[in-house]
């Protein structure tokens, strides 16, 4: 497995499996697959460019299997900090310790950019093995929000979780 931060080349790769996991966990995204199915590759092309946001793809034989995006807070008042966002694991590959190494490469690039003292995440409280894997790297859980997603009918409880680096 080879982890890299993606470029505007791996855009194509990157929308393909964004929109699978839209599908297949729409649970777990503020996004959705209709919202997102007709974004141009362009999109994904630009935000690889960004100077405040890195999305980490896994990579085994040459196929993109994982990903997960470090974003760096703009605000003044807000920039000692960083969100993880966007993470997913193909259904075929998680347990195999993608995640926590595409989790532990953010983590590593948040400890070297300068200023960044956190990292926030929040997750589907129902999500209870990526809470374990957020909490194994050292993200403690410091509150929730009660119906923070919707999704038809059903509402997504989410907890936010927070990493102190150095």
């Amino acid at each position: 497995m080879e982890i890299k931060i993606l470029k505007p080349t791996d855009a194509e790769n990157y929308r393909r499996i964004r929109l699978e996991a839209l599908q297949n966990s729409p649970e777990a995204f503020a996004s959705s697959y209709e919202e997102e199915k007709d974004q141009p590759v362009e999109k994904y092309k630009n935000n690889f460019q960004s100077k405040d946001s890195f999305t980490f793809g896994a990579f085994e034989s040459g196929k993109l299997v994982g990903v997960v995006t470090l974003v760096k807070e703009k605000l003044y008042k807000l920039r000692h900090r960083a969100n993880i966002i966007a993470m997913y694991v193909t259904s075929g590959k998680r347990g195999f310790g993608i995640g926590k190494a595409l989790l532990s490469e953010a983590i590593k690039k948040a400890n070297c950019l300068e200023g960044i003292e956190q990292v926030y995440l929040t997750v589907v409280t129902t999500n209870e093995s990526a809470k374990r894997l957020y909490s194994s790297i050292g993200f403690e859980a410091f509150g929730s929000e009660k119906r923070a997603l919707k999704l038809d009918n059903t509402y997504f409880d989410e907890e936010h979780m927070v990493l102190f680096l150095g």
